[in-house]
Formats: C-alpha cells, structure tokens, sequence
C-alpha cells in the first residue's frame, strides 16, 4: 500500500540551504524523547504506540456496540467537546456522503453531536427533532462535569427518560470515561450504562484512536480495522529507526520549525476538498493545545479552497508576510463528473469540457501554490493517495507523531493544557459556583 508523503521543495528560499538537515539532531533527540519517556508530560504518551497496541478483540467489541446501537437508532448522539468530540467528527464528514443527513435509505444511523458547545437555540432544536425520532447517545467525558457536555447530557438524559422509560435508557447511552472515579463513571456504574475507557495516559486531542473516537466512527458505518491499520503502518513509518529523511513527521517537525524561527508564526491548513473541513478542526486543536504555551508556539490557522480563495486569498496573497500554508493534497477522487460540453459556450467553458472536475480542482491547487510561493509564502504539501480510512488513519497518526516531536523541538510540553483553565475559573465565579465566591466578587469589580 501507498504512504501519505511530504514535499518541502517550496520552501526553498524561504530557510536556509541545509538548514533542515542541521535541525536534523534536535529533531531526532525529540523524537528519542517520546520514545524513552524522559520528555515533559511523559505519562501522557498512551498514543505514541496505540494503534499496534489495539487487539482484534477490542475492535469487535466495538463494532458490536456499534451494531446493537445502530438497530435502535435513527440517530445517534455524541456528547462531547474538544478532543471528544473533533477526531471523531474529523473522519465522519471525511469519509461520509456530503448530505449522509438527507439519505432516505440508510445502512447507518446519523451521528450528530451535542455538548460542544452552549448554543441554546441549537440543542433546543436538537432536542425537539429527537422527540420524533428514535436515538441513542455517547457520552464521553473523563469527569462527567465539564460544563459544555454535562449541560448537554443532562437534557438529552432526561429526554430519553421521558421517551422510552429507565428500564430501556440504559440500553440507549454509552459511556466513554474514567476507569474508576468520576461524576460519569459513578453514574454509569449506578445506571448500569455500557461503558468504555478513556485511557489515563492519552489526552483527549490524542484520543481518535480509541474508544472515544473508534466507536462513533463504527457507528457512522466507517470501517475501524482499515482506520487502524493506517495508522500502524505510519506508527511503523515513524519509528525511531526510520532515517530523518524518510520520516515523514520528523521532516515536517523540522520544517514548521524553521519557518517559525525566520518569523512564519501562522501556520494555515490548506485543503481542497471541503470533506476535510473538520480534520482541519481536529488538527488547529492538536496543534494549538500542544504548542501555544509560555509565549510561544505557531498559531494554527485553516482554510477551505477554492472556496476561500473568494475570501482569504487577498490577505493570503498579499497580507503581512507572517504565515506559511501546509497544503493536504488529496492525489485520486472516489467519483468521476466530467465537465459537459454547451453549444452555446455563453460561459466560455468549453475549452475544459470533457476534463474532470477533479483535474480543474488540481489545477486550481498548483496554480495557486506558485502564486502563494511567489507572494513570500513558503508551502509544505502533505500528499494522500485518496480518501478512505486506511489514508485518513496514516494521516491522524502522522500529525500526531509529528506534534510531540514539535513541541519537544519547541521546548514546549506538548500534553498538557493550563491554559485551558482560565476562562471556565471566570465562567464558574460569574454562574456562582459554590466555592468561587470570592472569585465572583473579584472579578464582578472588573467588569
């Protein structure tokens, strides 16, 4: 099978001649960090070996939860936020059909999501098109308390109470939590909720590869074994003993490093394919929680072209010089539509008539990388053969790999999160939370 593969040639002239070989040494005592543990936020390392780790067993079991789920729903919920909710959300729209939401005729429930954020007006609309439909629920919390998914499976519980009754609701939620403590985990225990574990050493933008992101995905229809598989041949094209060169995340570690150095403090996720919208999400999250810290870090930014280029492309072209683009190539499109031939040629089209439109979309990509390039934007192109599970698992698992070894390169812990923290203080101290009243006195004056 192909590999997902890296092209650096544009961004020549943009660092120095040799400059990522000379990098070459910090680059791979990161990655020996990683690997021997002897980094910062080493207990937070689950995912450095997971996909290889995970047993034919586990996958069946969750394809049988996916299963038992799928034939008592029209609709399934996944409760969540950040990393448990984006992963998985990331490989749905993917690998679904772009309007999967209007299919009349299904071999899948929809997978819609809740918790992820504290609209009012949406999960109230969400919740009055659930009292018409049959649903299920996932709720992945490690805690059970976060705010933005405990809000949300709070009225979703309470709905399915007053739908089916106690006796069927256990068998309509599934939790994804804590092994042993937690507000979830106490009530699952007490509800008798199925329930799967949320590792204690991976962190929830790390967690794609487990139960939090796999069952969703089996829910959605998507097959877990060829996700999984890509991601352990890239954990194999990663590993330690591969040469710098023919490591793909070690030269992408490198690179984006180089360019922050000479100033490039934006980095822009570039696609062609709107299916990729939301792995573009999942990505700013991995990629901002791990390095935005002490000061420093690349700030991970993200369009869709060629829509985007109706919008961006001005300040992309010709804004201030602090950005470079990271561009997902997608090589073979999974549908043929060809441009039809008009004997009134009023749009001055068929000069392309007869050509795919995927062709056009490729162009469309090549020539705007030299025009990027010739604004003073330095371009990293990440190819992918195609679109499917085996692809998109190689390319999870080849951000991830090349996100620890960044932040280590950087000086940064890439595992851990305290900013984070701020706001929800505030948030708690201005709702009154029992414990934060000196907090809301405080921060009430500086309002």
């Amino acid at each position: 099978m192909q590999k997902i593969s890296i092209d650096i040639k544009k961004t020549a002239g943009f660092i120095a001649e040799g400059a990522v070989q000379k990098l070459e040494d910090k680059v791979l005592s990161s990655q020996q960090q990683l690997h021997g543990k002897t980094g910062a936020g080493s207990d937070f390392l689950g995912w450095l070996n997971l996909p290889s780790s995970i047993t034919a067993e586990e996958l069946a079991t969750i394809k049988e939860t996916a299963r038992r789920l799928s034939e008592k729903s029209e609709i399934v919920v996944v409760v969540g936020i950040g990393g448990s909710y984006l992963g998985a959300r990331a490989v749905i729209d993917a690998l679904s059909n772009s309007f999967d939401f209007l299919q009349s005729k299904r071999k899948a429930p929809v997978v819609l999501y809740a918790g992820q954020n504290i609209g009012e007006d949406y999960t109230f609309e969400l919740l009055d098109l659930l009292k018409h439909k049959d649903f299920s629920v996932v709720v992945i919390s490690k805690s059970g308390t976060t705010t933005e998914p405990a809000i949300a499976f709070r009225l979703l519980k309470e709905l399915l109470e007053k739908k089916y009754g106690t006796a069927d609701v256990k068998e309509r939620i599934v939790a994804i939590t804590d092994e042993s403590k937690g507000a979830l985990r106490t009530l699952a225990d007490r509800e008798g909720y199925q329930t799967y574990v949320i590792p204690d050493d991976v962190g929830g933008r790390y967690s794609v590869l487990t139960p939090v992101g796999l069952l969703p995905i089996a829910i959605a229809g998507l097959d877990i074994d060829q996700l999984v598989q890509g991601a352990i041949d890239m954990e194999e094209a990663t590993a330690p003993d591969v040469a710098f060169n023919e490591n793909p995340a070690a030269v992408y570690a490198a690179v984006r490093n180089l360019l922050y150095q000479q100033g490039k403090t934006t980095e822009i996720l570039v696609n062609y394919n709107p299916k990729l919208h939301f792995l573009a999400e999942w990505w700013k999250q991995l990629y901002g929680e791990s390095e935005g810290k002490e000061n420093k870090g690349i700030f991970p930014a993200a369009v869709d072209f060629t829509t985007d280029l109706h919008s961006m492309g001005q300040w992309i072209q010709e804004g201030e010089r602090t950005i470079f683009e990271t561009v997902i190539s997608v090589e073979t499109a999974n549908q043929k539509l060809e441009v039809p031939d008009d004997k009134d040629d009023l749009d001055k089209l068929n000069y392309i008539a007869g050509k795919r439109i995927d062709e056009v979309n490729k162009m469309a990509e090549l020539g705007t990388l030299v025009a990027h390039v010739d604004g003073g934007v330095p371009n990293i192109r990440i190819s992918v053969p195609k679109l499917n599970e085996y692809y998109i698992g190689q390319l999870i698992y080849f951000f991830e790999k090349a996100c620890g070894i960044s932040g280590y390169v950087l000086g940064v812990n890439p595992f851990d999160q305290p900013g984070v923290e701020a706001y929800k203080k505030n948030m708690f101290a201005l709702l009154g939370k029992p414990g934060f009243e000196k907090e809301t006195q405080e921060i009430r004056k500086r309002l």
